[in-house]
């Protein structure tokens, strides 16, 4: 198949977009002029069912939706369009909404930006203490953008928004001065969106180094579900593999973090092909998604998306709740709905598919997971634990928050018991004082 990319200037030339009612291509328009919107043909003709439209759960996926921008954000594009607005005079409006949308959730630019030799490295976070994240300047963009994309603000041309980076050797050159540092997360965008031979350029220095501490090398990518070929027919899919198995000769692991948010995206044949071909190179294969409304807030989808995924030799990863930024009061469900749909999908599946770990929340003290709803004498509350924490010791803790079964994030929870803070917020709170130039990791 030959690749043909979409975006919002040429949306209108897909054949069937010109069958859709006009409010729906409308919608595309205003919304798409706000949030990003890219598909590719791939997508179009074999992952959306256009009979089902507008309900179609990859369309949804993919394709921008009247109510994923506010009554008044809509409104405002709206009228500059239909005024006849220059793109200029959009473009400034559409940046004041943006800013509105907490583009950088969970303190990404504030407190996750590392520093070395006293300056930020912009093209890097390191929230964790093992894992440093990487965004190669080149794969700042995807095969196709996900509506709900909480890193949507990397797509949107407002440079002071966006993280990235083409410089390698400093990459290199933090890992072997942090050395509690033991994975590299290669992220965007998506990395694989790159010719195989600049994603080397980034990769190989790495293996070369010789660094010690350096266990795992993962990426993260939807390139399996939105253009499979990428490992099949692209004229450098054998040299990407290639370059997997020297990440496995080099005694490094290699992730592969696959993002699936629904079944369909598992059924072409070019799908299974292509996870075969990546596993043959010694590389894991781990998914997640987000549970999202209108997309996959069932247990009976998910339960469907992890079999597939196990019998597929993928490894269940994560469930996350869907991230506080962009269009999340469009895909967000409560967490007490998300807890209950998690036990659903799990009781559905075996126990080979109970490696997802979830729901979680990555928020900015770490990733918190609820392990349920309990009633504990006469209060009922939520119990949860950290994943991953800002400090270490937080991890596998778990505290409890006051039942709320309207709230959506860590931040609509309170202490139950009475509590006037959880266990972590007078550390949180000394760990992002604003003259904090160290990652804190101790």
């Amino acid at each position: 198949m030959n690749y043909k990319s979409y975006m919002l200037h040429n949306f209108r030339s897909i054949p069937q977009v010109q069958n859709l009612p006009n409010d729906l291509i409308e919608a595309i328009e205003v919304v798409g002029s706000v949030l990003p919107f890219k598909t590719n043909n791939y997508v179009v003709e074999n992952l959306i069912d256009w009979n089902k439209v507008p309900d179609d759960p990859i369309f949804v996926l993919t394709f921008p939706q009247k109510g994923m921008l506010q009554p008044h954000h809509y409104k405002k594009i709206e009228r500059l369009i239909k005024s006849g607005a220059s793109k200029s005079e959009i473009k400034i409006a559409a940046d004041e909404i943006r800013l509105e949308l907490n583009p950088h959730p969970a303190g990404q630019l504030e407190h996750n930006v590392p520093y070395m030799d006293g300056e930020k490295i912009f093209g890097m976070q390191h929230k964790y203490r093992e894992t440093v994240l990487f965004f190669p300047g080149q794969g700042q963009t995807c095969h196709a953008y996900c509506t709900f994309c909480f890193r949507w603000p990397q797509f949107v041309g407002m440079d002071e928004l966006k993280f990235a980076s083409r410089q390698a050797e400093l990459l290199v050159k933090y890992v072997s001065e942090n050395e509690d540092v033991t994975d590299v997360l290669f992220t965007g965008g998506d990395p694989l969106i790159m010719k195989t031979k600049i994603l080397e350029a980034y990769i190989r220095p790495l293996l070369d180094a010789g660094l010690n501490n350096l266990r795992h090398i993962r990426i993260g990518t939807k390139a399996l579900a939105y253009w499979p070929f990428r490992f099949l027919t692209d004229d450098d899919a054998d040299d990407l593999l290639k370059l997997f198995r020297d990440v496995k000769r080099a005694g490094k692991h290699l992730a592969f973090m696959a993002h699936f948010n629904h079944p369909v995206e598992l059924e072409h044949k070019a799908v299974a092909d292509a996870i075969e071909r990546i596993l043959q190179t010694g590389a894991v294969i781990r998914t997640q998604s987000p549970v999202l409304k209108h997309i996959n807030d069932s247990p009976e989808v998910w339960a469907e998306m992890l079999k597939k995924q196990v019998q597929l030799g993928c490894i269940p990863y994560y469930m996350f709740v869907a991230r506080n930024t962009g269009a999340d009061h469009y895909f967000s469900i409560p967490l007490v709905d998300v807890w209950k749909l998690f036990r659903g999908a799990y009781q559905l599946v075996s126990g080979i598919c109970r490696t997802v770990r979830g729901p979680s929340m990555s928020c900015l003290p770490g990733k918190m997971q609820i392990l349920g709803v309990n009633e504990i004498g006469d209060d009922k509350v939520f119990t949860l634990r950290f994943i991953q924490g800002r400090h270490p010791d937080w991890v596998a803790k778990s505290f409890f928050a006051k039942y709320d079964e309207y709230a959506t994030w860590y931040t609509d929870l309170k202490p139950a018991f009475g509590g006037e803070k959880f266990f972590f917020q007078d550390e949180l709170d000394n760990i992002l004082q604003p003259d904090e130039i160290e990652v804190t990791d101790e």
